[in-house]
């Protein structure tokens, strides 16, 4: 396994830390603010896809030689989910504060940054100190 996919595996695995912990804070502390602010929609709407995200990084971390396009195929998916889906309905639905934004930010950049990481190994390309 290269040192890209280790770190990608890891930038994922720090993302949805990061979202499981706010999602599970907006179904808690703030359930109701919203339609998407409850535990009935996190589990609804939110268990698969940390389902498969928890696939994905153990399959980046188990170095399957495959596992670098499945982790791209996914980072891509995500990233766009977030850009084109998540922000323009489910966070401006949310009445979105501090917090809500920098979760946005920070997720949304973790998944693309892991997906830069795993297009450099699928490419072939090499970083260099």
């Amino acid at each position: 396994m290269t040192d890209l996919v280790t770190q990608a595996a890891w930038i994922l695995v720090a993302a949805f830390v990061l979202s499981l912990t706010y999602e599970m804070y907006r179904a808690t502390a703030k359930a109701g603010v919203s339609p998407h602010d409850s535990t009935a929609s996190f589990v609804k709407n939110n268990i698969a896809l940390y389902l498969v995200a928890a696939l994905v990084i153990v399959l980046l971390f188990a170095g399957f030689e495959w596992a670098p396009w499945v982790g791209l195929v996914f980072s891509a998916a995500v990233t766009a989910a977030s850009i084109l889906y998540y922000n323009p309905r489910i966070l401006l639905d949310r009445n979105p504060g501090v917090v809500d934004w920098f979760e946005d930010i920070a997720f949304t950049s973790l998944v693309f940054l892991a997906m830069a990481l795993l297009l450099y190994q699928v490419l072939g390309v090499t970083l260099e100190p």
